[in-house]
């Protein structure tokens, strides 16, 4: 199967997608009024301690002061097995940093609705094959590099470049990867970590110390390894950047890389855009004729599959599991399209057979393996429920390009236009019982105010004869269905 990256450039946004046979496997935006801050580190300010939260607020120069949690200003670099970070003593936030005081952090989560960016004080600097951990002693690698001989090379080679200044973290993109390549990767990072800490000596406080890549050099590098075929570019002067990049840090990508000069937008041309407004709605067909309902809340995201117009061939256990096996193939690519992260509750179609629930388990840790976003699965609840988190350090696809509403204010929902109409007589009452008047003069939406000439024309000479006063309607073309405002005379 092709897979390949488009590299889209207008005025003031970058957008690249990913493309594997055919698909659209994840979308990547970035504005040049909201880039993102991932990866950025700053001498910033502790400006608040909050004991009860356990947290403080750093001032590194943003709109909004960050947070950082005790649990996140603890050397984690130095607890590398399973045993030693569940058993790691989290000290008290009082003890760990004081208000006025200096640190060195980095932004973990960008600022998410309310909330300020999330911080950490245990840096990481990556590059195409390695991570290097400033104060770490011991080498990680990737759990996906499976062969024990390669994983042992690995370590031997990156090895020799670990002393007391920090360690690393081996990728997978390095599975392969001679020991010279490697060999650059350790010196240009610890050399960049020399004038991160060289800035933090000469700058003042609330800087910015390091900047994360651009969003183009970024996917490049975190692609690094992956068996991309091409790289289609729509912007020339993006074109000579990335060939610039691409020849100083990853020559292998160098040729690659292609000038896309079709008379059509180049995500016309593959339909991308089609499938960038298909990402915002709520439900997602499936082929066999089942669908998805994904909904997103600030506290989780919920995903509901139904068997929708699929009947299924032989009987309704074999109907149901094989809508739930398809699901999870659409599952793993809604959650990268969309970029969902957090605690994701998924409520698949009930099934009786223990061996469906096992197979259907295995099919999504299968395909989240593929996630390059670090996923977790608890299994089905007493409930019946799959519990399931994916790491989340940037906005998602909706709230990129969505706001709220201003008419529902993000419920999604609308008062009924007999609610509407109810709540106006019942204010009518208030309004007779608190203050002397000749008359009440009522401004409605167009669909209250057909309703009150017609469905509910009765009740409302019933109030008319109740309070022995008069209420004269007047329609406001521009009033949303729950607005209306009632003048006394």
């Amino acid at each position: 199967m092709t897979a390949e990256l488009l590299v889209n450039v207008t005025f003031s946004e970058m957008r690249v997608a990913y493309i594997n046979g055919g698909i659209l496997q994840e979308i990547h935006i970035e504005r040049a009024a909201q880039r993102g801050t991932v990866g950025n580190i700053y001498k910033g300010r502790v400006s608040r301690v909050l004991p009860g939260m356990q947290a403080a607020f750093i001032d590194i120069g943003l709109e909004k002061a960050a947070f950082l949690h005790a649990s996140d200003i603890t050397p984690h670099t130095k607890c590398f097995t399973d045993y030693e970070k569940k058993n790691f003593l989290v000290r008290d936030i009082v003890d760990l940093v004081r208000q006025g005081q200096d640190l060195m952090v980095q932004v973990v989560k960008d600022p998410l609705g309310n909330k300020g960016a999330r911080l950490t004080t245990d840096i990481t600097l990556p590059s195409r094959y390695l991570v290097f951990i400033p104060g770490a002693s011991h080498i990680g690698i990737s759990q996906r590099i499976e062969s024990e001989s390669e994983r042992e090379r690995l370590k031997a080679e990156v090895a020799d470049y670990c002393d007391d200044i920090g360690c690393f973290i081996i990728r997978t993109a390095a599975e392969g990867v001679d020991e010279k390549e490697l060999a650059q990767d350790a010196i240009f990072l610890k050399r960049l970590w020399m004038k991160v800490t060289e800035r933090k000596k000469r700058n003042q406080t609330c800087c910015l110390l390091y900047g994360e890549l651009a969003l183009e050099q970024r996917i490049l590098r975190d692609f690094a390894g992956a068996a991309l075929d091409r790289i289609r570019v729509d912007s020339r002067l993006t074109y000579e950047l990335l060939l610039e990049f691409t020849h100083e840090y990853i020559p292998e990508m160098v040729n690659k890389l292609e000038l896309y000069s079709g008379k059509q937008p180049i995500f016309d041309f593959y339909d991308i855009e089609n499938e960038i407004q298909r990402s915002l709605d709520r439900k997602v067909a499936l082929k066999s004729g089942g669908y998805l309902i994904i909904d997103q809340t600030e506290a989780m995201t919920t995903i509901d599959i139904n068997t929708g117009a699929f009947v299924g061939y032989r009987n309704l256990d074999e109907t149901i599991f094989n809508t739930n096996i398809e699901a999870t193939q659409a599952i793993a690519r809604q959650l990268r399209l969309r970029n969902l992260g957090g605690i994701i509750i998924i409520d698949f179609i009930d099934m009786r057979n223990d061996d469906h629930r096992r197979r259907v388990l295995h099919s999504l840790e299968m395909v989240l393996s593929k996630d390059r976003a670090k996923t977790g699965i608890n299994g089905f609840s007493a409930l019946g429920l799959v519990e399931m988190t994916r790491k989340r350090t940037r906005e998602s696809i909706e709230h990129i390009l969505c706001e709220h509403c201003p008419i529902c204010k993000g419920r999604g929902m609308l008062k009924t236009v007999e609610t509407v109409c109810y709540e106006i007589m019942r204010e009518i009452l208030r309004i007779h019982h608190s203050y002397d008047c000749d008359r009440f003069l009522i401004y409605v939406s167009p669909e209250v105010g057909k309703a009150l000439k017609n469905n509910e024309l009765y009740a409302l000479a019933e109030v008319e004869i109740f309070i022995g006063k008069q209420v004269k309607l007047h329609i406001e073309p521009f009033y949303i269905q729950e607005q209306f405002d009632i003048v006394i005379i």
